[in-house]
């Protein structure tokens, strides 16, 4: 159960401050009480019933469905249901079908819809097509870089930066700070990051504040600045006190930095009144893991399982359910070829790394150097893709590649979480 839970928290990528011991509290629960009671998910608007009355059979009403699918995307994030997310896609290719106009602007929103169910590769047939019907030349760079990163096609997604680079606008600031991310770069992404909430602030457009605060709360994280990052979530959560992705945030503070595990615990549970997604219960599961509260653990898992139950999920959860079929001796031949199968959806250092452990659990531990030392090695600076190299050098007893590895992942303890940090430690 050791390497079980560690790539849970992939969602808020954050990783810093050095270990346990080095403790600072910066949390305190009259900051967000008041935010875990809001849990006023609603489903439906004046606005949604609206434009959602004037969809019929056959209908033509190509407005209808842009705004429709829009709500759709709105209900999706604040509760967690994949059923709104499908729905969503059911809206934007009718809209596909039917536009005349503006078409590329529906391939850009479909093509979105699927980067947020994983289907990469769909994602890029509608980014290409919304390329090549011409308007809109900016937003569909954008939406390309997007795909390229996504699909761990770098050179593409550098190229394609370059032609948009310009250092006042919003859209090149993100995704400049996405790209020095990629590269290792940190002090560049949170000055790049830091540049567009500028802009968002002197805009004072609510979505653009809501998408640089909850980034800002993952990058100060990635840098070890725990207070700069929690101070972040916590604008987030002033202006959009449901916010789900937020709240995780704070609970992932107090858990792995203050060491917490109950107030964490109870953070999610607050979560879980409106939004009830996957990655909450394994985080659940993770932290009572840590707690050694072993009915917890069972539940938490038993309820993400059920969550994966529905087809509707896809390939979203893939890289957590290879984790958890590693960790199990009957399923590690179905983790090795969910494995493949993820990267076939998209060949990152990530999903290799994925696919490395899963033959190293196989016994498969000379394939499993080979795809470390080709996909993986120098590609990707992220602490689980170091901690399964770190493995896999070890078992192939190449000590000398396993002791630089192990002091890099001492200051990585923030992201990998107290399961893991004590598995760095027994390297």
């Amino acid at each position: 159960m050791k390497n079980l839970f560690y790539t849970l928290f992939l969602a808020v990528v954050i990783t810093g401050c050095s270990n346990n011991s080095s403790r600072s509290k910066v949390s305190a629960p009259q900051d967000y009480n008041k935010f875990l009671a809001a849990n006023d998910t609603r489903t439906t608007s004046p606005y949604f019933e609206l434009w959602n009355s004037k969809i019929t059979e056959d209908s033509v009403q190509l407005p209808s469905f842009g705004v429709v699918a829009g709500e759709y995307n709105r209900f999706f994030e604040s509760t967690g249901n994949i059923q709104f997310l499908k729905q969503a896609e059911k809206a934007l290719k009718k809209a596909v079908e039917i536009a005349n106009i503006d078409k590329e602007k529906y391939y850009r929103s479909l093509a979105r819809n699927y980067i947020s169910q994983h289907r990469f590769k769909e994602a890029k047939i509608y980014a290409d097509s919304a390329s090549l019907s011409g308007p809109g030349i900016t937003a569909n760079q954008h939406l390309l870089f997007d795909v390229y990163m996504e699909l761990g096609e770098y050179e593409e997604a550098e190229s394609i930066l370059k032609q948009f680079a310009d250092p006042y606008d919003f859209n090149y600031m993100i995704r400049a700070a996405k790209w020095n991310d990629f590269k290792g770069d940190l002090d560049r992404t949170i000055m790049f990051m830091e540049k567009a909430k500028e802009k968002a602030e002197a805009s004072k457009n609510r979505e653009l504040l809501l998408w640089v605060y909850s980034n800002l709360g993952d990058y100060h994280g990635h840098a070890g600045q725990i207070n700069d990052s929690y101070k972040h979530y916590l604008k987030t959560l002033e202006i959009e006190p449901t916010n789900a992705y937020a709240k995780k945030g704070i609970a992932w503070i107090i858990y792995s930095h203050e060491d917490n595990p109950d107030e964490a615990l109870r953070i999610l549970d607050s979560i879980l009144t409106g939004h009830n997604s996957p990655d909450i219960h394994l985080l659940k599961a993770e932290i009572a893991h840590y707690k050694k509260d072993e009915k917890l653990q069972n539940s938490s898992l038993q309820n993400f399982w059920q969550l994966m139950e529905k087809e509707q999920y896809g390939e979203m959860y893939n890289s957590y359910k290879i984790e958890l079929y590693s960790a199990e001796p009957q399923n590690k031949l179905k983790a090795q070829h969910l494995a493949e199968v993820e990267v076939g959806n998209r060949a990152t250092p990530e999903t290799y790394q994925l696919l490395a452990l899963a033959n190293l659990n196989n016994g498969n531990k000379e394939k499993a150097l080979k795809i470390i030392e080709t996909q993986v090695q120098d590609k990707t600076y992220e602490p689980s893709a170091l901690l399964t190299m770190a493995k896999i050098f070890k078992v192939n007893r190449l000590e000398e590649r396993v002791h630089p590895l192990k002091e890099e992942l001492m200051e990585a303890g923030y992201e990998l979480g107290p399961v893991t940090f004590a598995e760095i430690q027994a390297l």
